[in-house]
């Protein structure tokens, strides 16, 4: 017993004693949804992806989610969580377009914070954030309290426990922001070394009470240290918060340098950090961006996974977080800060306020960022005067509720939504009150997200993250006209007039606001054109989604008369945001090609509609243009939307739809084209000889439309029967037309082939393993083969990814195990997997 005790004593997780490490990463990215439609739009930028989050999502969140690690052959030996392993903040915003988005990947990293619980004595990696990555000590204490609270309760939803560290936006710091942390029970936080002004030995036989000057960096960020608030916290009986700093030089190797290309130069460069003093423990903590592993430095990843797992180990080091090395070596010293200081400006926090030169380059200037801090300070404060003059009719305490709104922030049900308003409801609030009450806090809310810090963070206003601030803004100015009938909005833009833009053809703020805001507002009347208008491509429920919006559909006739298409309905449209609501007619009428027109008005009466529909159906029923276009003029007035009033997605898919038949026409003459020329391409190919780009593109254009059409019918054909052999003729004659299209050095374009094949892959890969005694064949392992070997002969760039993630999924000690080693080495060689796992067999 008593050398189980000693045993247990001696351990690095109980005890302070060795090396330890700590890896954290910031994951974070702007909000970028259109406050009306709370989804993100398309991002050309960011393509082939949909937005710059789809986009690091695929290069960042998920790879550390399912790390590889990886033998000298490149095959995987295992697959790691890297977010298990280190400590992290991500973004509230972030974490609840990832739980939207990819619920695995949300899922795995829930999961990964529950394993480091259990692994570190209950102290888990994952640390709360500011909420929408406001610069604190910019803000005002009202603001600083709230961002603080909605940062902790939307920890507290999703991790399922109280959070002990809480990262500040680019590290923003001061005293009084360190005050609203320990008011809200934040233990740590971690800053740069260079944001320490002087520090001393609080205790211990070399403690003398002696300050060291340490305001260039020199601060020893091997330990903890203390931070004792400079006023005491009125009902608080703690008066410091607890600091961490990361290893400066170490960490902008990681961010800059190349350090991350391999698990050996990681931990040779961390090693040069180890003190040889003999202390009893120390801390090596690096801190970067999250999406430097992956995004930034592709296959960054990797080199983490294999790090944390074997390379830090190995070399005798305890891999652990913030809280964790906090709860076995509190600090002994005790720090003092410099005023007010950033980790990525060097002016204190200029950079998100003044021309300071931090974040600009070149000829540009940034004069912009006063104005705009200015301009939105100027809107804070009146609509602070809006909230305060109103609220009180709906809200026992108006800043309380702000406060708790988080709650519903992460729970938009109507039932969550309901138990909020009258937990704090002056008296019950009829359906317009409800709707007034959430647009005062959605107003609170977007004004608060107009501080984002990366509407300052570059080098001109006009970029996409300044024009989001100022769509927030607009929202919130909105929103304080619907509740209170009060006109902001001009003043706000003769204010923005004064921040001067560095691009010629927008001048200033003011022209941004006109041609980049306030395009972007949507109205009910817009969503239901919108409805209207794609209702003549889809068919939509009588209970339908769309956006942030519920859409009952109480009507709705459809005719068409050759070329022309007319739509009537009747809807109630529901803002799943502040409830309000729209009973709304509409008529849409589709003149073919392009030319669309499309009405909106207010429902009157049954009768009107019913006499509406009839008249323009009955206008439509002598196949004349112009006949019914007087009709819905008549009947709905001038006012009218086109195909260019759609949300971008669904405009760009009708698009694509109404381009289909022209295309479908040119495909068949390059086909017809290319079958006529077979032998002369033969011929030119024979003799080495350039094929002329006519006939070079014909061949492409036919081969790539026959291997599209192949693909498609060997997914369905698949889809309809499990069973790999049903799609082995079209596989066949996709392996012919890869050869013929190698053959004449085609380049084919197959848009959405590649994820054909993958979840063809996948799909063939769960049938295996559901049954692998049965079901890991040779002719299914062949049919699999085939699959990757096409692809590649396609140079689709098929990915392995989620095939191998299935795989190690597969790994639990309960699941079936194949009693054929030499199939199940097949298996994983196809898959990429190493040898070494056999996890297939015995």
């Amino acid at each position: 017993m008593v050398d189980s005790l000693s045993a247990t004593a001696v351990t690095p997780l109980t005890t302070a004693t060795g090396v330890y490490v700590c890896v954290h990463g910031h994951f974070y990215q702007p909000p970028r949804e259109n406050p009306y439609l709370d989804a993100i739009e398309r991002q050309p930028s960011a393509a082939p992806f949909q937005n710059w989050n789809e986009r690091i999502l695929y290069e960042s969140y998920r790879p550390n989610a399912f790390a590889r690690v990886l033998d000298h052959h490149n095959r995987v030996i295992d697959i790691v969580n890297n977010y298990e392993y280190i400590s992290f903040n991500i973004g509230p915003t972030l974490m609840s377009w990832l739980e939207r988005h990819d619920l695995e990947t949300y899922q795995r990293i829930l999961d990964a914070d529950r394993k480091s619980c259990e692994r570190l004595g209950g102290h888990g990696n994952a640390i709360a954030q500011v909420y929408n990555h406001i610069i604190l000590p910019l803000a005002n204490q009202r603001d600083k309290v709230t961002q603080v609270r909605w940062g902790i309760a939307d920890f507290r939803a999703r991790f399922g426990r109280d959070p002990e560290g809480m990262w500040l936006a680019e590290t923003g710091v001061d005293y009084p922001t360190l005050s609203v942390l320990v008011q809200e029970g934040i233990k740590f936080t971690i800053l740069a070394p260079s944001q320490a002004q002087r520090c001393r030995q609080m205790f211990g036989e070399d403690s003398n009470g002696d300050w060291h000057e340490v305001g260039g960096g020199q601060i020893d960020p091997t330990r903890p240290y203390r931070c004792f608030l400079k006023e005491p916290i009125p009902g608080c009986d703690r008066n410091y918060i607890d600091l961490f700093f990361y290893d400066g030089p170490i960490s902008r190797d990681m961010g800059f340098n190349d350090i991350l290309g391999s698990s050996d130069h990681f931990a040779g460069r961390l090693g040069l950090a180890v003190r040889g003093d003999h202390r009893p423990s120390q801390l090596i903590a690096v801190d970067t961006d999250g999406e430097t592993f992956g995004h930034h430095k592709g296959g960054a990843e990797k080199a983490l996974a294999y790090a944390v797992t074997h390379a830090f180990p190995e070399q005798g080091w305890t891999v652990t977080n913030f809280a964790h090395y906090l709860s076995l070596c509190p600090p002994a010293w005790e720090v003092e800060l410099k005023p007010v200081t950033a980790w990525s400006c060097s002016h204190g926090v200029d950079r998100w306020q003044d021309d300071c030169g931090c974040g600009g380059g070149g000829d540009w200037n940034q004069q912009w960022r006063r104005p705009l801090r200015d301009a939105l300070d100027w809107l804070r404060d009146q609509l602070i005067e809006v909230y305060e003059t109103t609220a009180p009719q709906y809200f026992q305490a108006p800043w309380a509720a702000r406060d708790d709104y988080a709650r519903v922030m992460c729970d938009r049900s109507p039932s969550n939504v309901t138990q909020f308003l009258e937990q704090h409801q002056t008296h019950p609030l009829s359906t317009s009150e409800q709707v007034d009450a959430l647009r005062l806090l959605e107003m609170q809310r977007h004004a608060l997200l107009m501080y984002t810090s990366c509407g300052w963070f570059f080098d001109e206003i006009s970029r996409p993250e300044g024009t989001q601030i100022l769509r927030y803004a607009s929202r919130a100015l909105e929103l304080a006209g619907e509740v209170a009938g009060i006109q902001l909005e001009q003043a706000f833009i003769d204010r923005l007039a004064q921040a001067p833009s560095n691009v010629d053809s927008f001048k200033n703020g003011a022209a941004i606001y006109h041609q980049l805001v306030s395009p972007s507002r949507v109205g009910l009347e817009q969503v239901a054109a919108h409805y209207a208008m794609s209702s003549l491509f889809n068919t939509y429920h009588h209970e339908q989604r769309l956006y942030c919006y519920r859409i009952h559909q109480l009507d709705y006739q459809f005719q068409r008369i050759g070329p022309l298409t007319l739509a009537v309905g009747q809807l109630d449209i529901t803002s799943e945001i502040t409830q309000e609501q729209a009973h709304l007619v509409f008529t849409v009428f589709h003149m073919g090609s392009w030319d669309f027109h499309c009405c909106i008005q207010p429902f009157r009466s049954r009768l009107s509609y019913t006499q509406a529909k009839t008249q323009l159906f009955e206008a439509l029923s002598h196949a004349s243009t112009a006949q019914v276009l007087l009709s819905i003029t008549h009947l709905f007035g001038e006012q009218c939307y086109n195909l260019q009033n759609l949300f971008p997605e669904e405009r760009h898919r009708i698009m694509q739809m109404l381009s289909q038949d022209t295309l479908h026409r040119l495909d068949q003459l390059y086909t017809q084209v290319y079958r006529d020329n077979y032998g002369i391409l033969r011929a030119f190919h024979r003799d080495h000889l350039s094929i002329p780009q006519e006939l070079q593109v014909a061949a492409e254009i036919a081969l790539g439309r026959r291997a599209m059409q192949i693909i498609q019918a060997l997914e369905q054909e698949v889809d309809s029967d499990l069973s790999p052999p049903a799609g082995l003729d079209h596989l066949s004659e996709l392996e012919a037309t890869a050869t013929e299209s190698s053959h004449f050095h085609c380049y084919l374009k197959l848009p959405g082939a590649k994820q054909s094949l993958e979840r063809l892959i996948l799909r063939s890969l769960q049938l295996m393993l559901s049954n692998p005694t049965q079901h890991i064949t040779e002719a299914n392992l062949q049919w699999l083969s085939r699959l990757i070997g096409v692809g590649e002969a396609l140079h689709l760039g098929i990915s392995l990814d989620r095939a191998q993630e299935l795989y190690y999924q597969f790994k639990q000690p309960e699941q079936q195990k194949v009693h054929d080693p030499l199939l199940s080495r097949i298996l994983e060689q196809l898959l990429a997997i190493s040898p070494v796992t056999a996890v297939l067999y015995p």
